[in-house]
């Protein structure tokens, strides 16, 4: 304890005076003990925590350009969906205001279709009357050869 005092007294700290050589050879002393120079090690942390806000800002940055990527993507999906929707409501429209022409047309397509067959049906008589004059036509030229 009175070399430690003394040692306090000439200035030089408790950590740096020098201990007797022991025989146990495992024991440490403080010199051996030395721990890295104070400046380093807050250097280091300065460099490694400023790195280290780089890269979360970095990280954050394209987490939030995502982000805003995915957004617009969003709008511009929205915006497709309403012309989308427009272009539904139009052709909607059109179709309505063609049923209801058609409808309208019902009546003389219904009337197309009756003289269609009435159509048919002469033709089928002028095909049997046809066919009768050409038996009469020929039952004549038999009858005048006698």
């Amino acid at each position: 304890m009175a070399a430690a005092a003394a040692a306090a007294a000439e200035g030089v700290p408790a950590i740096h005076r020098e201990e007797p050589v022991r025989d146990d050879v495992a024991v440490e002393t403080a010199e051996e003990a030395k721990e890295p120079a104070e400046a380093d090690i807050n250097e280091l942390c300065r460099d490694m925590f400023s790195k280290m806000a780089t890269y979360l800002t970095g990280e954050l940055t394209a987490t939030s350009e995502d982000y805003k990527l995915l957004e617009n993507m969003n709008k511009l999906t929205s915006l497709k969906y309403l012309e989308m929707k427009d272009i539904a409501i139009n052709i909607s429209r059109n179709l309505k205001d063609l049923n209801q022409k058609y409808a309208g047309l019902q009546p003389y397509l219904d009337q197309i279709n009756i003289i269609e067959e009435q159509v048919a049906a002469l033709e089928q008589a002028a095909y049997k009357l046809d066919a009768y004059s050409k038996k009469l036509e020929a039952k004549y030229k038999k009858l005048e050869k006698r």
